[in-house]
């Protein structure tokens, strides 16, 4: 039967209990106390010395910031896209403004007529030319910038084919 002090040191799965009374009557802790059997004595992955000891924080944050940083670089791709998208539908309907002025269908002189068109759509006239055929093509770029720059669209129109 064991008494206190080595109930109290005994390591479980060891069976040697005159071992870790050494190191106790010596003032030290036995270096398989308080780990398991499967661990006992050796270190690495998987032991619990302290060392790796706060390694999954530094991972989930590092993940976290990686994840914010994949979102913000979705997010500005987004909003590029829609910004593209409306300048392409500015020039689009500037060009179809100034095709109809051009042939006479409404009044006005047609780069100036698709500069109100365009102006209507937060989007100013970079170029607007004539050209073979009753066709005008128009330039346009958004008032609005994004962060990677300014959205700009291109259009031609003419008379139906």
């Amino acid at each position: 039967m064991m008494g206190n002090a080595e109930r109290r040191h005994h390591v479980k799965g060891r069976g040697n209990a005159v071992g870790v009374l050494k190191y106790a009557a010596a003032g030290l802790r036995h270096p398989a106390v308080g780990r398991s059997h499967r661990t006992a004595g050796r270190c690495g992955p998987g032991t619990r010395d302290g060392r790796e000891r706060g390694s999954g924080t530094v991972l989930a944050a590092g993940l976290a910031l990686v994840v914010m940083t994949a979102m913000a670089v979705m997010l500005l791709l987004a909003q590029s896209a829609v910004l593209a998208s409306r300048a392409a539908a500015a020039a689009d309907l500037a060009a179809l403004a100034a095709a109809d002025a051009l042939r006479g269908i409404t009044t006005g002189e047609p780069c100036s007529v698709a500069a109100e068109v365009a102006a209507r759509h937060a989007a100013t006239v970079l170029g607007c030319s004539e050209g073979a055929g009753q066709t005008v093509e128009v330039r346009t770029e958004l008032v609005d910038r994004s962060l990677l720059g300014a959205a700009t669209g291109h259009a031609r129109a003419g008379p139906p084919p």
